[in-house]
């Protein structure tokens, strides 16, 4: 039997990231690091992944990278898997992280954001890089670790992959009905059906050794508008939102030895707000 303590060390395992320089995937990186992993960033940014990594390299010791890539093409997810394969020899951990999270700020004639004008456009780039990217990484590095007989995938979907955005909380006061900015449609869509296809590759790769789950984070705190952070506290019942490091325990029990019975889940993590 293993010591409790080690069933959370990774170490030497590779961890691939998506959209590992943003906000959360650089959490999720940090997490991998400090129990020993070695955490590869994809990203599309060549200038905010390279300081990630090396920021991660410095704090943690470890061998941290990054691989340029448009998750979106199938062709450059190959070349990335090919890439990370050439350096490390392995792929043990694969977290679909990547994600568009529009901003709503475009108050014109038609709001955007609203389902009635949301351009197609946009629908479709959201698609493409929040699942088409999860599927196609899952496809290259989720056929290694099969072959190879372990590994683990790890969706990174949303509370809104379970309730329905409360549209209240984006409310500005004084805005005309048609011009109110509510969080866009695609958001949800891509949440929730990243957690059908951690059902979808759970069931698929089981006897195969590879463990696929997700896991719903809350809104976490930002620097958003007072006015938005209150309003969204009062709809968790711990009456606040996370901070940015706190999604680093799920993360790594998913990505663990800890979590060696759990396949197919979706680990809920918002402070309560979806109990009420």
């Amino acid at each position: 039997m293993k010591n409790v303590r080690d069933l959370f060390a990774i170490d030497g395992r590779v961890a691939v990231i998506t959209g590992g320089a943003g906000l959360l995937g650089f959490q999720h990186a940090s997490a991998i690091a400090a129990a020993g992993g070695i955490p590869v960033l994809i990203d599309i940014s060549e200038q905010h992944a390279k300081a990630a990594a090396e920021k991660l390299a410095e704090e943690y010791g470890v061998a941290s990278s990054y691989v340029i890539a448009d998750i979106t093409s199938h062709d450059a997810v190959a070349a990335a898997c090919e890439e990370v394969l050439r350096r490390h020899g392995r792929a043990d951990i694969l977290i679909n992280n990547a994600a568009n999270n529009p901003k709503l700020e475009n108050t014109t004639e038609t709001n955007f954001s609203r389902f009635e004008h949301f351009p197609i456009a946009q629908w479709e780039a959201d698609i493409a890089v929040g699942l088409t990217g999860a599927l196609l990484c899952s496809q290259r590095f989720g056929t290694f670790m099969a072959e190879a007989g372990r590994g683990v995938i790890l969706n990174i979907a949303s509370d809104l992959a379970v309730i329905a955005p409360d549209q209240r909380l984006y409310r500005q006061e004084g805005t005309p009905e048609h011009l109110q900015p509510v969080k866009p449609v695609t958001y949800s869509i891509v949440k929730s059906a990243l957690v059908g296809l951690t059902r979808y590759l759970a069931t698929y790769w089981a006897d195969k050794g590879v463990r696929v789950n997700a896991i719903s984070p809350g809104g976490v705190h930002n620097g958003q508008p007072d006015e938005f952070v209150s309003r969204l506290s009062k709809l968790i019942p711990m009456q606040r939102m996370a901070s940015l490091s706190e999604y680093q325990g799920s993360v790594l029990f998913l990505c663990s030895d800890a979590s060696s019975y759990m396949t197919g889940t979706n680990l809920i993590v918002d402070g309560g707000r979806t109990v009420w």
